[in-house]
């Protein structure tokens, strides 16, 4: 009994994509931007955050470090959103979210990181 109560409230491990989300969040809002989960019910396949600072707006998919593949839907979706001019990002680790991070301090996003 006591081992159930003690599962039930401990954290479970987040899985390795999720470490790589929270780390963008938290780069993101240390600089006063904004990282906003994406649920679009009628658009599946939508990156993962919606990414604003001062005045930039970009797109990030990501992906757990080791294996992680898009599927069809996901790399139609990012097609779609490049078309409009959207700078779409697919980021697997800590050190491509940091690049992503000084080219907005910067405000220049490149097309690929």
């Amino acid at each position: 009994m006591a081992t159930d109560i003690a599962r039930r409230n401990s954290k479970p491990h987040a899985t390795p994509e999720r470490q790589v989300e929270e780390y963008l969040v938290k780069r993101v809002k240390s600089l006063g931007g904004i990282a906003r989960k994406l649920t679009c019910p009628d658009a599946s396949g939508m990156p993962d955050r919606m990414v604003i600072l001062k005045g930039q707006i970009c797109f990030v998919e990501l992906k757990r470090p080791k294996g992680g593949r898009l599927s069809d839907t996901q790399k139609w979706r990012i097609q779609e959103l490049k078309q409009q001019e959207m700078k779409t990002y697919v980021l697997k680790n800590k050190e491509e979210i940091d690049q992503l991070i000084e080219c907005l301090k910067r405000r220049e996003l490149p097309d690929e990181i």
